[in-house]
Formats: structure tokens, sequence, C-alpha cells
């Protein structure tokens, strides 16, 4: 998708969303690819359907210039998945504006970003968020991170194989630039997705970070596609670890219920939904991160 310069953002911010978009795009691709592959592999005596694939539906903004392509799920795996990417050039609202930095200058901004979320039909199998994006205004940074939500009990704890797995992968991704980011990004994710009526974290974390900018545009973004790497590496192991474990109705049960505290968190504090919707963006990608089947005791 070409688009066109806007008075206010010189040649470098635009050539940098540019390679942001790509990588987006890239990755979308092969996340694709290995949640479709986990489709096929899943055992027919757990998932008796046929494997899903992606629906792939191209969008356009309604204001400024831009859009993405969002990609939807409905397998046997996976009751329900979503892996999106969007580019934006257009202008902040003045309230918007406020809040970004560089925005007081000139309310122009580009973007690119990667969105997923993963809902597996077994219990389980834990639920993923993974999100990275670029952002400009007259000032340039990365945002984003990914956490993982175990829906069963005994799994929901720090010390669970697949939270070492998930935290470790992250870990790497973050000291190959900086030995310090891996502990702030971790206790940022752990602050962040936490539901304060309940007093309680959404899952077992990951990490967190936003308005990234370290003065090294390389550096930030090698560090940002590192982060796509370290989930495209350890999730699908923990998907392999999980996907051919029974599971009971107390299981699903939990899952149901987990679910709801899923729904909470992104309608009531989730910062992403909040932009997306208040930006211009699309409805549907928006709200594809709600799970499909939910229950409040």
């Amino acid at each position: 998708m070409t688009m066109p310069s806007e008075p206010g953002l010189p040649p470098e911010i635009l050539e940098r969303r540019t390679r942001a978009k790509a990588w987006f795009e890239a990755l979308q691709t092969r996340i694709i690819a290995e949640l479709e592959a986990l489709e096929d592999e899943a055992s027919p005596e757990l998932y008796p359907e046929p494997p899903g694939r992606f629906e792939l539906k191209p969008w356009t903004r309604e204001t400024g210039v831009g859009g993405g392509v969002g990609a939807f799920l409905r397998g046997r795996l996976f009751e329900k998945a979503a892996v999106h990417t969007s580019a934006a050039l257009a202008r902040f609202s003045p309230a918007m504006a406020a809040t970004m930095p560089g925005a007081d200058k000139d309310p122009s901004y580009v973007s690119a970003s990667i969105s997923l979320i993963v809902h597996p039909r077994s219990p389980r199998v834990p639920t993923v968020h993974m999100n990275t994006r670029f952002l400009s205004t007259a000032q340039s940074w990365f945002g984003g991170g990914a956490d993982l939500t175990p829906m069963v009990d005994e799994q929901r704890s720090q010390e669970a194989d697949d939270a070492v797995l998930f935290h470790g992968a992250l870990q790497a991704a973050c000291d190959a630039h900086d030995p310090d980011w891996h502990a702030k990004y971790k206790a940022w994710c752990d602050e962040y997705f936490f539901l304060p009526h309940r007093s309680e974290t959404r899952g077992v974390g990951g990490i967190f970070y936003d308005q990234h900018n370290s003065g090294d545009f390389d550096k930030d973004f090698a560090f940002t596609r590192d982060v796509g790497e370290a989930f495209l590496g350890a999730y699908p192991k923990i998907v392999r670890h999980r996907m051919s474990e029974p599971w009971t109705d107390e299981d699903r049960a939990q899952q149901l219920v987990r679910r709801g505290r899923y729904v909470e968190f992104n309608l009531l504090y989730d910062r992403g939904t909040m932009f997306g919707l208040k930006a211009g963006g699309n409805i549907e990608t928006i709200l594809s991160s709600m799970p499909p089947m939910v229950a409040w005791p």
C-alpha cells in the first residue's frame, strides 16, 4: 500500500515507516503459516474438525490515508486467532496530540504495526497476545510486547514450564540489546496487564514497552524485530507441548472464566483498543481480541 508524503513529515520518517511496515507484513505471513501448520498437526482425536485456514481481509482507513490486512482464523486447534497489520498517515486530534511526543509541533503522524491474539480451543494451551508498532510524529518510537495467559490454575505460575520458556525467549531478545531492558519491560508488563477491580494480573506476563526511543532507530528497530522473532520461536513450542493433553469439563470452565477477565481488561484498560477506536482504525480488527466464548460465574 503506497502512502503519499505529508507536509511536516521529513522523508527520513517516511522511509522508517516503510521499513517497519515491510517487516510487520513479512512477520504476519510467517506467523500465519506457523499457526496453520499447528492446525494441521492437531490430533483428530482431540480436534475432529478439519484444519482451519486464515481469511485475509484488506481494509482502508476512513480517516487519513492507509489501512491494513486483517487475518482471521476459526480453527479446530485455535478456536479463534487473529493476526493483523496496519499502517497509517494521518493527523491526531487535538486531544490525542497533547499526549504524543512531538505532536505539539505538528499533529501529522505515520504508523505501522502488527497485532495478534490466539485463543486456543484446549484449556491446556495458553492464550497469547503480541503486538509491536512504529509511530512517528516529529519524534519516532516503537512500542509493543507480548504476554501469555494460561487458562488453568496449575499453569498460572511464574515457575510453570510455559512461563519459564516464554520469559526466557523475551529476555534473550532484550538482553541482545541492553541487559537492563528485560527487568524494566517485564515489570511494566506486570503493571500494565493488571485488573485493579480484581486485584489480579491477566496472566503470567511477558514484556511491555512504549515510546521506546533510545536515540538509535536501527537499534530500536532491531529490538522490535527480535521481539517478534522471540514470539515466533517460543509460542509454537508451548502449543506443541500442550496441544495433545486431554482436558476436563472443569478445565474448560476455568478457561471460560479466565477469558472473561480478558474481556474485562481489553474493554476497560487496554490502551491499544482505545487508541485504535479514537484514531479511526478498523473496528473488526480492533475488537477481534475478544474470545469466542466466555463465562462469568
